[in-house]
């Protein structure tokens, strides 16, 4: 029997750009920007081009996310039923000289919950999933003078997730209940880093380069525990642990800001991200019912974020934006997990000065997954490969709070 763990999103799921208040109001660009510490995540090397000596945000974001089901031919009907999702960010940077500037980040690019209803159509891949991941980042940034600059930051990772899933289309035990796997892990940890380069060769033009590295989150002696196991098959099922490698891609992003006026302000950035690292998910059990095999095949996608800042007076700036997502899964790969097309993210933002060194910031997000007909063709079943498809429509709409201090 197969057995399918959370990894669409440990990888692709909903991959919601929510690092930065700021950064989301602008259609999620932020690699050529220098207005706050939120360059910690976005590029470590605009640390030291911050006008202030210290400098502080954090936010935090309501998201909300749904994906409906259909199948026109078994007249199947399914929707998740999903908790409001609280991913959170804080920011902190400060100048050692002119040259030098230091500082941490932490944020959670990677977490969420989906709730499909218990024993639905596609039960025997997944019941409901929930994923944390948080990211912790001390940073140094490097100015050669006042046009370039360089930053670097260790990542440490540190994960947990929680899988439920049926063991089959159709096993039960004496009383009817379906046969079902739950997945644990916590304390799941890793090591990644983060690179950047700016440039600011014009007063008006500035032109950013970030990578991240991939992260490879290696779960070792992690609970399975099987329940609702006939009594015929109890000694083959009995609960145990697992060990499975999951990946987090490396990004490349490159982008710009323009200033078209002194209240103005362009950008945009174009995202690569190398989803190709993540062709197959093992699963190697340790009571005796062996490896399952996982197909995923994967492959890179890119992501266009176009950004609009405009400083309407001292006290308001607003925001606006829109990203295009290309998705990394392939035809025959759509699994239920968090299935996803191409899709278009619509964003507003706003920032009002409380005092002259404290702000307030907001940031909108609707993000709309194309709706699409797709199928997972590589589900085993007793020898049998099975597949599960139907019509999927998805969406995010999330709205973001947070608070800017300098000095």
């Amino acid at each position: 029997m197969s057995v399918c763990v959370v990894s669409n999103v440990f990888a692709g799921g909903y991959r919601v750009a929510l690092q930065g208040q700021k950064a989301t109001g602008m259609g999620h660009t932020g690699v050529a920007m220098t207005d706050s510490s939120e360059v910690v995540f976005f590029n470590p090397a605009g640390m030291v081009f911050l006008k202030d000596e210290m400098d502080i945000s954090g936010g935090v974001t309501l998201l909300d996310s749904v994906t409906k089901y259909q199948n026109s031919d078994t007249n199947a009907t399914a929707e998740t039923d999903n908790p409001i999702g609280t991913p959170a960010s804080f920011y902190l940077s400060t100048k050692y000289n002119e040259n030098i500037a230091y500082g941490v980040g932490l944020y959670t690019p990677y977490g969420n919950v989906v709730e499909w209803p218990t024993d639905w159509e596609g039960s025997h891949l997944v019941n409901n999933i929930e994923l944390k991941a948080i990211y912790v980042q001390p940073t140094i940034s490097y100015k050669f003078n006042d046009k370039y600059s360089v930053g670097f930051g260790p990542t440490y990772v540190i994960g947990q997730v929680e899988f439920n899933r049926n063991l089959s289309t159709s096993l039960v035990d004496e009383n009817g209940d379906r046969s079902n796997v739950t997945i644990k892990g916590s304390g799941i940890d890793a090591w990644g880093y983060n690179l950047g380069f700016l440039a600011k060769p014009t007063d008006k033009l500035t032109i950013g380069v970030s990578y991240r590295s991939q992260v490879d989150m290696e779960a070792r002696g992690e609970e399975a525990d099987f329940a609702n196991i006939p009594a015929s098959l109890q000694s083959t099922f009995p609960d145990t642990t697992f060990d499975a490698d999951l990946v987090l891609p490396a990004e490349l992003t490159v982008g710009l800001s323009y200033k078209i006026s002194t209240d103005t302000v362009f950008a945009f950035d174009i995202n690569r991200t190398y989803w190709g690292a993540y062709e197959n998910l093992d699963v190697v059990f340790d009571n005796g019912a062996g490896t399952s095999s996982n197909p995923r095949n994967y492959k890179d996608a890119n992501i266009f974020r176009l950004g609009l800042q405009h400083k309407a007076n001292e006290k308001l700036t607003l925001r606006g934006g829109v990203y295009f997502d290309d998705s990394p899964i392939q035809e025959g790969y759509f699994a239920p997990e968090t299935p996803r097309n191409d899709s278009i993210g619509y964003t507003a933002g706003a920032s009002y000065y409380v005092t002259s060194r404290m702000e307030l910031d907001f940031s909108f997000l609707y993000l709309r997954f194309k709706e699409f007909e797709g199928s997972y063709d590589y589900y085993n079943q007793s020898g049998t490969t099975i597949s599960f498809g139907g019509d999927y429509k998805s969406s995010v709409t999330a709205i973001g709070f947070g608070l800017n201090y300098k000095y």
